[in-house]
């Protein structure tokens, strides 16, 4: 499914019927809102993107991204592209590498939705997890460079970049636990899975000791990093429509759960030769973060990714529901509902070794 994914989200295309954009009123705004810019524009609507559509904007001197609400109603707090914006805005205040945000409008009646224009990234996107396009002997730097980008992203400061609003501090797993718990139970014709049957009662009495807070990602995934062209750097994080305010390692087991996922789900290095491949073993990826981030260990690290892969169920679930009811607009919908039990299963596999 890798290679499928890959080519669903890769490229652009002609802007799709139904989210066409002024040009003209687009170009006052940008002309009014974005340093340097000259038209005249060429525009094309990236590939992916499916939650908030995003558009390739090209111009004779430079090249941006513009990402919008979707047009319609809207579900109140959903597709909230100021959110991606304001984060990205502070991240880029901390020296992290996220695109350059020119602003973002609230006037509907420039384009009909809000948005937000960023610069564009040139670089490589990976969509398979083992980074096959890559030399055997390349590939610890660019898992180092992953690894290193999320250690960075937990030590910003953000309260002091403007940031302190972005969510609410403390007690992140026992409100994500009883969110994502009612959201599955509450979705009767998806069905019940006695997996998740099991997580829903056992993980808020196992949750560990010790509270913290950082900006966290939500989604931290290879295919939503733009590396460079040549070098095993992360130039930018894209796709920050998961992040908050949360617990770091939450968001850090989202990233190591690759190491269990199966790479037909989304990218993950299960079932792969590591030691061929030369990539770093989940034991060796796991010390290398905790020594950046001042860490001995990560104790009860099971119950991150039991929590991890519970969640990511759960999402699934969802979709499963909305494929039953006909109302998925995803083409991937129908695979990924067929995943869920498998996600459960993973789940009850690291909650077992939790003992």
């Amino acid at each position: 499914m890798t290679d499928a994914i890959a080519e669903a989200n890769t490229g652009t295309t002609a802007v799709r019927e139904g989210y066409e954009i002024d040009l003209a009123a687009l170009t006052g705004w940008m002309e009014a809102n974005v340093e340097g810019f000259e038209g005249p524009i060429d525009i094309a609507q990236f590939k992916g993107g499916q939650s908030n559509p995003t558009y390739r904007l090209t111009t004779p001197g430079a090249s941006y991204v513009l990402r919008r609400k979707p047009p319609g109603e809207l579900l109140k707090g959903a597709h909230a592209v100021e959110r991606e914006a304001k984060v990205m805005t502070g991240l880029g205040k901390a020296g992290f590498p996220v695109p350059r945000v020119h602003g973002i409008c609230t006037d509907e009646n420039v384009i009909g939705t809000w948005f937000f224009v960023m610069d564009m990234v040139e670089g490589r996107i990976f969509w398979d997890a083992t980074f096959p396009d890559v030399p055997n002997a390349d590939r610890p730097a660019y898992f180092d460079a992953m690894n290193a980008t999320m250690a960075q992203l937990h030590q910003v400061d953000y309260e002091a970049v403007g940031l302190g609003d972005y969510g609410r501090p403390g007690n992140y797993f026992a409100r994500q636990i009883g969110r994502w718990s009612k959201q599955y139970l509450a979705d009767e014709e998806a069905g019940r899975d006695p997996n998740m049957d099991r997580l829903v009662e056992w993980l808020p009495a196992n949750i560990p000791d010790g509270d913290e807070t950082s900006i966290v990602h939500g989604d931290f995934r290879c295919d939503n990093m733009i590396f460079h062209p040549t070098e095993p750097r992360v130039l930018a994080v894209l796709d920050w429509e998961l992040s908050t305010l949360g617990h770091p390692l939450a968001d850090f087991a989202y990233h190591a759960m690759m190491y269990h996922m199966p790479p037909d789900i989304v990218a993950g290095l299960e079932g792969a030769d590591l030691a061929a491949l030369n990539i770093p073993s989940e034991q060796d990826y796991v010390a290398a973060y905790c020594a950046r981030m001042g860490r001995e260990s990560i104790p009860n690290w099971d119950f991150y990714i039991a929590f991890q892969f519970f969640r990511l169920a759960a999402i699934f679930h969802g979709i499963k529901g909305r494929v039953i009811r006909g109302t998925a607009a995803n083409s991937q919908a129908r695979e990924r509902a067929e995943a869920f039990p498998r996600l459960a299963q993973l789940a009850a596999d690291a909650m077992e070794r939790c003992g």
